[in-house]
């Protein structure tokens, strides 16, 4: 029962958080830490099991399960279940939610109750996006995400945070509304065939599905979670959501959000259509080498820091696009890297650019300069996580992108010089925005608080997690592994001989080279 608890403590967390505030309005910052705190325990606890060998699934792929009938007669059940994918990314969501809350802890004054419980609500259905394994119940937690969301933008959000919200909505919600219509279609055509209608995950990998069929279906979840990805052109809600967020929404929504989106490609969008995948991804990762330079040369020309920080997440997003789309051990290995590493790299770099314009009152640019004068810790932990956007090697962000290139390159040649041009600009981009804020001569006459211990720890723990994966990356490459050589058997089992030769990917023919 460890699983429901995940998305459990967060809610009830955020319920007691807003009913606290009447009481004292900084008891629910206390209570989210120690309720997000809570579930980052539970999810070591889950570690230590995986490294034991512990599995309490009926299945082994599962190291942990359950599945509890719902709405027995619509075929829906709550349906949860944990593998080595899915234990990343929870660690990774209350990992980051720990540091959603600590950018908060001075920013959020007024209705900093509801704040809170926005938060928790947020973290919740991103967990319960990891773990689903039943389609109704995935869509219900999909949904979750995007309410709170939306809150988060628009009551605690600067100066567009109106637009921004309802932009943002507008573009989840109608891509949703394509999922779920695709999932109706998958359960409606698994019924016909074998008589059961069903959401389960499970026994959907097996429905028999027309060339047309499989075509549209995929579409349907694929343009949903490229819009969350995202995928230029589904982009352009990105980076005003991004530059009107509170800090702890923006930390939530690179750090997390996104990865729902490259999660369901994984879980969902190959392993349910693969041929309609293998066709599809010559276009994808043509795609991803649109997203990876126009993100990196977008951000390049950008004056408002926060916008830049965002412009660089669609280009690091697009790599992991890339990889999943070459679909071998080597560039999907990456794939998860880079999902775990810019959620923890570009998290740092929205906490920092909080952090000044909570101090000087503005993201521009033009008007800093000179900062590390004043601020040296601040200045010194900028320069780290710069370096680790760009792809600086002995850090994660190097080993995930050098991985999604070199996978990549087995599957399409011509995609995978294109998109290594794209880490020479991310260079150029990343040193400019250093040389903006923090070199140069200290004209604004800045005489602003460092970062305080608080901030420094936060900022210490993700220096650390990127120095490990940077210089000692085989364990997590070990853990990732078993899920995604699952995900490789059961595309490899599906696919038929005459597409394998059709083009794309050589997706059935990898099923070693672990680094």
């Amino acid at each position: 029962m460890i699983i429901p608890l995940l998305i459990l403590i967060p809610l009830l967390g955020g319920l007691l958080a807003w009913l606290m505030n009447s009481w004292n309005p900084k008891l629910p910052r206390w209570i989210s830490l120690f309720t997000i705190t809570a579930d980052f325990l539970l999810t070591l606890v889950l570690w230590m099991m995986y490294s034991g060998g512990i599995s309490f699934s009926s299945q082994g792929v599962w190291l942990d399960e359950i599945n509890l009938a719902w709405i027995p007669q619509l075929g829906i059940s709550f349906h949860l279940a944990m593998d080595s994918l899915s234990l990343i990314l929870v660690t990774l969501t209350s990992l980051l939610g720990i540091v959603a809350v600590a950018s908060s802890w001075t920013e959020i004054e007024e209705r900093s109750g509801f704040f809170h419980l926005n938060v928790m609500a947020v973290l919740a259905g991103i967990i319960g996006v990891f773990l689903s394994l039943d389609l109704f119940l995935f869509y219900f937690f999909w949904e979750l995400m995007l309410v709170p969301m939306y809150f988060l933008i628009a009551i605690w959000g600067h100066e567009n945070r109106f637009y921004a919200s309802i932009k943002f909505f507008i573009f989840t919600q109608l891509s949703g509304l394509l999922m779920l219509a695709a999932i109706l279609g998958l359960y409606i055509i698994h019924g016909s065939n074998t008589g059961i209608y069903t959401f389960d995950y499970t026994q959907l990998l097996g429905t028999s599905l027309s060339s047309s069929a499989s075509t549209w279906l995929m579409l349907g979840f694929l343009i949903a979670f490229a819009v969350k990805l995202p995928v230029v052109p589904f982009h352009s809600w990105l980076p005003d959501a991004h530059t009107e967020a509170p800090t702890a929404g923006s930390v939530i929504l690179a750090g997390l959000l996104l990865k729902t989106g490259a999660y369901g490609l994984l879980r969902f969008v190959i392993p349910l259509f693969p041929e309609a995948s293998i066709s599809f991804a010559p276009v994808a990762m043509a795609l991803a080498v649109v997203g990876i330079l126009y993100g990196a040369l977008m951000a390049f020309a950008q004056t408002d820091l926060k916008r830049l920080v965002a412009y660089t997440s669609i280009s690091h997003m697009g790599f992991v696009f890339l990889g999943i789309f070459a679909w071998n051990t080597l560039a999907l290995q990456g794939a998860v890297m880079q999902i775990v590493c810019h959620g923890i790299s570009t998290g740092a770099l929205f906490m920092l650019a909080g952090a000044i314009q909570e101090r000087i009152h503005t993201r521009e640019l033009s008007r800093m300069g000179g900062l590390w004068s004043a601020v040296p810790r601040m200045g010194a932990m900028a320069v780290f996580f710069a370096l680790a956007s760009l792809g600086l090697p002995g850090l994660g962000n190097f080993v995930a992108e050098f991985l999604v290139l070199l996978g990549a390159y087995k599957a399409n040649i011509t995609a995978t010089v294109f998109a290594t041009a794209g880490l020479v600009i991310a260079t150029v981009y990343s040193l400019g925005m250093l040389q903006a804020s923090f070199f140069g001569p200290n004209t604004g006459d800045w005489k602003i608080p460092d970062f305080s211990l608080r901030e420094t720890a936060v900022m210490s723990v993700m220096i650390v997690s990127l120095l490990f994966l940077g210089l000692y990356p085989q364990p997590f490459l070990d853990t990732a592994a078993g899920s995604l050589n699952n995900l490789q058997k059961i595309v490899r089992e599906k696919v038929s001989p005459a597409n394998e030769q059709a083009g794309g990917p050589d997706l059935p023919a990898d099923t070693g080279g672990n680094p």
